[in-house]
């Protein structure tokens, strides 16, 4: 790359950018590239077409993704040793003249094999794939080779003229990747490194001095070629914390740049009596964080700028009464307000819980889901284009193209990680003029903070961790398969005192339908089985809506003593009359999904029980839901899962396109996460712009570095 080249900074990813990423890229950007970064490999030495090839397959295309390919780890020098006290299969350093050598095998996977000697015996030297190494030695050269003693041949890791300067500090060692050897990998970060003194450094030199930061140059040197232990993982540190700060302002420019695009949206004043009423007359008192929150919504509603707000709340912590506030604001303001759920018992259960919330003000919310029927289905379409105002809950059925909102001033997503990208964003969908709509998530799964700031970073963030009074955490019980008759004889105690009970069927990955059979076959069991003589009752995904409806009803209305059921309960189900719940195969749930379903009980008067039924009981598997035993904090649960399972695995996070980092690695460094979170809103704090002079280097490089898969847009 020439040097003041106007270039496109996504193509070192390939493709160029699509529709959505040239949104972000209203003009080219000009990108100084001095010591030629954007090179493509075949510019360094002993990189030809084929190796060129072989690197791009793994993700390695130019100088800079060499620099960033660091070290997966590293090793002290090998000891010193001579031919005759070699340990078999242990790293070594022997010193040794060449007799002679020869080509065993040519091509790419050529063998070269010289005869060695040192005083005391004498060898076969072996190096694979590198067939360069014929030309390079020869008879009486003296060598210091590194490798180790594999059968009767020593298999050659390194090598360099004796008495050369040698390397000090620990040695780095490079993970093999595709057709590409360790060997090569650490030969070509060389080549690159002397390139390396001239790079730009993307962060603000404000912050290098106030963190205390070297420079990115000095950092890609020492963690390639480390001084110290010390001085490596100080150098990866910094390198973690640059990637993780470059995120944050790829975030937060998107977060800038939707709601600019978005415009003003109606300052939502709402009716303060008709509010003052409402709040005086819920059957309950609000928690000092519902009591927070509200404050905040208030303000954010009464502003012209969308409000953005992602609200994650404890399990029953009463995320719904305050999406029930932010709809009567929009109501008593003349607009209209809508609540999208991803499934059709989740969407009918909001709609129960907010007609019995907004009853009282006299809003008697509308349904719509696939199940709406004709009649109700026309009059809601003509309800919304006329803009009267309205509360309506429903399912992606809302994203319908009859579907027109006249005056919609809020939309509320809930479990908004289960919908698509566009689906979330769906009902911001409105004619050009039209004002923005406020824009509220809620998510009964407590996020960690380190995927929340990473996968959800443009949004504002909510936590309720208090729990309305009366709630307690939900005793649980971890047990092996032996142990099922203690679960199923509590069941049978809470049923007989007047309780109900939830029997959790495994998670089983294959499909719905799979889950459903299985779902079907334990309820058969149970109730020819342990439960003989109770109601037993069945609810899983593949029912038909009209029998997903009447299953629940009957439960709620405890026609039913026991419901088996696959995590179709797993939000939103509310049965106060339900005590106890058993998890069967419970160590195939994730810890985050485990304590959603506890949370299913104990939502009375009466405390909740929990029984995990581990089927494959293995060590790990019971050590980890021992944990969750011991932890009722959902947010810390969140903590566990993401530590455990890592951030990929997590329910819902693939579809945010989260980064792959090549320095930095999540969960472990959070700290530094948070520590780049902070110093980016303290520099907006102080007045600077995301795209102005201080941060706009830090932007065009964060532009550079994360392509469609790193950024959701």
């Amino acid at each position: 790359m020439a040097a003041g080249r106007t270039v496109d900074p996504t193509a070192r990813f390939g493709g160029g950018p699509g529709p959505e990423r040239r949104e972000l890229l209203e003009a080219p950007v000009h990108w100084p590239d001095p010591a030629g970064l954007g090179a493509r490999l075949s510019t360094l030495k002993g990189i030809g077409p084929v190796l060129e090839q072989n690197a791009l397959e793994v993700g390695v295309s130019t100088v800079f993704d060499l620099l960033w390919r660091l070290p997966a780890d590293y090793g002290e020098p090998p000891v010193r040793r001579t031919l005759d006290s070699l340990p078999e299969d242990e790293p070594a350093a022997v010193e040794v003249e060449v007799v002679d050598r020869r080509r065993v095998r040519p091509g790419r996977r050529a063998v070269v094999e010289a005869k060695v000697r040192d005083r005391g015996a004498s060898m076969r030297a072996v190096w694979f794939n590198r067939p360069w190494v014929f030309d390079r030695i020869g008879p009486g050269d003296r060598l210091l080779l590194e490798g180790r003693l594999s059968g009767e041949s020593f298999v050659v890791a390194t090598h360099r003229e004796a008495g050369a300067p040698e390397p000090s500090g620990p040695r780095p060692r490079y993970g093999s990747a595709g057709e590409v050897s360790p060997g090569r990998w650490a030969s070509w970060s060389g080549e690159a490194l002397q390139r390396a003194g001239l790079a730009p450094d993307p962060l603000p030199a404000c912050t290098r001095t106030r963190l205390g930061l070297p420079g990115a140059s000095a950092a890609l040197v020492e963690a390639h070629r480390p001084r110290s232990s010390e001085a490596a993982w100080q150098a990866r540190s910094r390198l973690a914390f640059e990637e993780l700060f470059l995120h944050q302002v790829m975030i937060l420019a998107r977060g800038a740049r939707e709601r600019q695009a978005a415009g003003a949206a109606l300052r939502l004043r709402g009716d303060p009596g008709l509010e003052a009423e409402w709040l005086e007359g819920l059957p309950f008192e609000l928690t000092p964080g519902q009591e927070e929150v509200i404050g905040i919504f208030s303000e954010e509603l009464g502003s012209d700028r969308p409000m953005r707000r992602l609200l994650m709340g404890e399990v029953g912590s009463g995320k719904t009464v305050l999406a029930a506030f932010a709809a009567l604001r929009a109501y008593g303001s003349g607009a209209q307000a809508a609540l999208m759920a991803p499934t059709e018992v989740l969407a009918e259960q909001h709609h129960a819980t907010l007609t019995g919330l907004l009853g009282p003000a006299g809003i008697e919310p509308l349904l719509l889901t696939g199940s709406t029927g004709d009649p109700e289905r026309e009059l809601l379409f003509e309800r919304l284009a006329e803009g009267e105002p309205t509360v309506v809950v429903g399912t992606h059925a809302l994203l319908g193209e009859r579907v027109e909102f006249a005056r919609l001033g809020v939309a509320v997503v809930d479990e908004e990680h289960r919908f698509g990208v566009r689906q979330r964003t769906g009902l911001d969908g409105h004619d050009s003029g039209s004002p923005a709509v406020h824009r509220l998530h809620l998510s009964a799964t407590p996020i960690p903070r380190t995927l929340a700031l990473t996968a959800w970073g443009d949004l504002d963030l909510s936590e309720l961790r208090d729990l309305p009074g009366g709630r307690r955490p939900v005793k649980t019980t971890l047990l092996d398969e032996g142990g099922r008759e203690e679960a199923f004889d509590a069941v049978r105690r809470e049923v007989a005192a007047g309780r109900q009970a939830f029997v959790v069927c495994p998670l089983v990955e294959e499909s719905e339908a799979v889950q459903a059979r299985a779902a079907e076959v334990e309820a058969r069991r149970l109730a020819e089985g342990e439960l003989a003589g109770l109601e037993v009752g069945l609810l899983h995904g593949r029912m038909t809506q009209q029998d997903k409806a009447g299953a629940m009803d009957r439960f709620l209305r405890g026609e039913v003593d026991v419901l088996v059921a696959t995590t179709v309960i797993e939000v939103g189900i509310d049965v106060p009359n339900a005590t106890v719940i058993v998890i069967e195969g419970a160590e195939s749930f994730g810890l985050a999904q485990l304590h959603q379903l506890r949370g299913r009980v104990g939502r009375g008067d009466r405390p909740g029980r929990c029984y995990l039924v581990a089927g494959r009981p293995g060590g790990r598997a019971m050590e980890r839901l021992s944990r969750l035993a011991g932890e009722s904090d959902g947010f810390r649960v969140a903590e566990l899962d993401l530590e455990l399972r890592g951030e990929g695995e997590l329910a819902g996070t693939r579809q945010h396109g989260l980064p792959r980092f090549r320095a930095a690695s999540l969960p472990s460094d959070r700290e530094l996460l948070f520590a780049a979170r902070t110093e980016l809103e303290r520099l907006l704090g102080s007045g600077e712009r995301i795209d102005g002079p201080l941060l706009g280097p830090s932007l065009t490089e964060a532009l550079a570095r994360f392509g469609p898969e790193g950024v959701t847009v």
